[in-house]
């Protein structure tokens, strides 16, 4: 094992509005979004973060105003976590890499996906990615979400990144294939929060965090709709729960749509490629931020993939 020693780093944040009488682990949470809550709070544990200059417990309540100080610890890049797996790079420079990621590949490793991530595959791809929080990646998508991801490639070109991300500045469009016919487009505006019973499950709640998705009609079928839907935050299944809140689940979506409950006279060929779709119909088609390095806008598009194709080529050809 080659193990690269990367120094340590300090983070300077302050407590806004939004966050005001909110626990320090929750705050950082927030602040932080590529942390774990578990990292956070083992770094509070650890003394490792100061609240006005102070060492604090985990459940101290912050208020505005109050500076929080955060001493992350030197971090190894770990050789071992590379695995030669490829990658659809759509761009890359000294800052980022954009890449189109498949269906089926986890972005982080966890519980179940120890390996064979898309973590692993960066690693491997590029070494100095093990230096950085995460090898770089900024947000995520879903295990049978495919499209389009940018990963930062240094630490100044991620925190970039992940300002704008706060700031609502990275554009992120989809497209979806829902149930039901639509009449026309609209706005969710449902805060989403962790499922009370069902923890693998994200539900529109008014403990939740603020979550708004833009949707409009592409194509309508008879039972079904090719939607595109812009997000302006990005909340865990986000664009998952607010179809499925609205009565129109995605398609291949087994932990939301529920039991499918097509409409008399929908044709064979049509329940057949519905209920056989291996996954949710959704791909991240379009991607666009200001490049880290010039502040210039830049954007990227990721094709819909040949299942999502084949998928609204069973709905066109029924003649839904």
């Amino acid at each position: 094992m080659n193990d690269e020693l990367a120094g340590p780093r300090t983070v300077d944040l302050a407590i806004g509005e939004d966050l005001h009488g909110r626990r320090l682990d929750q705050a950082l949470a927030r602040l932080l979004p590529q942390s774990s809550r578990a990292a956070l709070q083992g770094l509070i544990r650890d003394g490792r973060v100061a609240l006005n200059g102070a060492a604090v417990s985990q459940k101290t309540k912050v208020s505005v105003g109050d500076a929080v100080r955060v001493n992350f610890p030197a971090v190894r890049a770990r050789e071992d976590l590379a695995e030669a797996i490829a990658l659809d790079i759509l761009h890359q420079d000294e800052d980022v890499i954009v890449l189109d990621k498949p269906a089926g590949l986890v972005v982080h490793p966890g519980a179940g996906n120890a390996d064979g991530t898309l973590m692993n595959a960066l690693l491997h791809h590029d070494r100095r990615l093990g230096a950085l929080p995460r090898a770089g990646i900024v947000h995520r998508l879903d295990k049978d979400t495919s499209g389009v991801m940018v990963v930062a490639r240094n630490e100044a070109a991620r925190r970039t990144l992940v300002d704008a991300l706060g700031a609502r500045q990275v554009h992120r469009s989809y497209r979806a294939v829902c149930a039901g016919r639509m009449i026309a487009g609209g706005t969710v505006d449902a805060p989403i929060g962790r499922h009370r019973v069902n923890r693998l499950r994200m539900a529109v709640t008014s403990a939740g965090r603020e979550a708004v998705s833009h949707y409009r009609v592409m194509e309508r079928f008879t039972a079904h709709t090719h939607v595109e839907v812009e997000l302006e935050t990005g909340r865990t299944h986000q664009i998952r729960v607010h179809m499925a809140h609205i009565g129109h689940a995605l398609v291949g979506d087994g932990l939301y749509a529920g039991r499918s409950r097509l409409p008399a006279g929908v044709s064979d060929a049509v329940r057949d490629a519905v209920s056989t779709f291996p996954r949710q119909a959704l791909h991240a088609v379009r991607l666009q931020f200001e490049h880290p390095r010039d502040g210039k806008t830049v954007s990227f598009d990721s094709p819909l993939p040949a299942d999502f194709e084949a998928l609204l080529a069973r709905l066109r050809d029924a003649g839904e």
